[in-house]
């Protein structure tokens, strides 16, 4: 008895109109994503087609993205090239699971995520910056800040953990920091993943409903729609002052989450000329309609 495969190819061999032959090419791609893991899932949760199709479409994407990534890594660690890579964006943006993609396969060893709790009471009294200092990347690596000393810009004035004058000392020195830092070596890239009202609000709201993901709530969350208008001011006069040509601010419409991851791997493997990048066999060209620097008159930004 013939499979499925054998059937089509046989179709694809006898059919002569173009139209039934890319209709048979479409079916045997189908076909192939469903006998995948997270097709065949997908069927026994009996989800849709479509979706099932869009998440094995996401995965292989995601994958081919990946390896790419892990040259990028490879070629770091050979030249000693430090890479610094800062996420930024409003509480349930989705920068911890667009960092959690960037890392899932690379080489441990080669790379770290920063995520800095509240200072200590030594740190408070300590020069502002000399916190983040201690975790800049060493040569031959890559790290990944979830969150960054851009606290300072917005999560600090807005809830009053700091003075108008230390906001003030931190808008000042932060471009100059920058650009003695890239100045001596350090390939920076800035994203803010940008979110509406509306999907954060749902996000908190997938985030009390389910128990694996309720220690994502903080105190500070809580407060985050209610505060929406004057983070929006903050966030925008960090942009004005410290979006800058050498460490420009990169916009990640984060509303589609997996496309965001998709987007914004892209972006960093667009921006490095690695070793192996030219055999990409996926596009290093992010789409411009989800990421693009910072311009003043930009309307997607939340």
């Amino acid at each position: 008895m013939k499979t499925i495969f054998q059937t089509l190819n046989d179709l694809k061999n006898e059919v002569k109109e173009t139209n039934l032959k890319e209709k048979i090419l479409f079916l045997e791609d189908s076909f192939r994503k469903l006998r995948t893991k997270t097709g065949l899932k997908g069927l026994v949760r009996k989800k849709k087609l479509r979706k099932i199709l869009k998440e094995v479409e996401y995965e292989e994407e995601l994958q081919k993205l990946q390896i790419e990534l892990i040259k990028l890594q490879n070629w770091a660690y050979e030249n000693k090239k430090r890479v610094m890579i800062i996420f930024e964006g409003r509480d349930a943006a989705g920068k911890g699971g667009a960092i959690k993609r960037f890392t899932e396969h690379l080489n441990p060893r080669k790379y770290r995520v920063v995520a800095l709790p509240k200072p200590t009471e030594v740190e408070t009294g300590q020069f502002y910056f000399q916190r983040y200092f201690k975790h800049l990347p060493d040569p031959g690596e890559i790290v990944f800040f979830d969150r960054s000393w851009y606290n300072r810009a917005i999560v600090e004035p807005v809830f009053g953990f700091c003075t108008k004058e230390q906001y003030d000392k931190f808008i000042k020195e932060v471009p100059e920091i920058e650009h003695a830092l890239i100045d001596d070596g350090i390939i920076m890239i800035k994203f803010w993943f940008s979110i509406s009202k509306e999907t954060q609000k749902k996000r908190f709201e997938e985030r009390m409903k389910n128990p694996l993901k309720q220690w994502k709530l903080s105190p500070v969350d809580k407060k985050a729609q209610k505060l929406w208008d004057k983070i929006t001011y903050y966030k925008e006069e960090m942009f004005s002052k410290t979006h800058t040509s050498y460490s420009p601010w990169i916009i990640v419409n984060s509303n589609d989450k997996k496309t965001a991851r998709l987007e914004s791997i892209r972006y960093v493997l667009s921006q490095i000329d690695y070793d192996g990048k030219e055999k990409s066999k996926v596009s290093l060209h992010p789409d411009p309609d989800i990421v693009q620097r910072y311009h003043r008159k930009n309307l997607q930004i939340d």
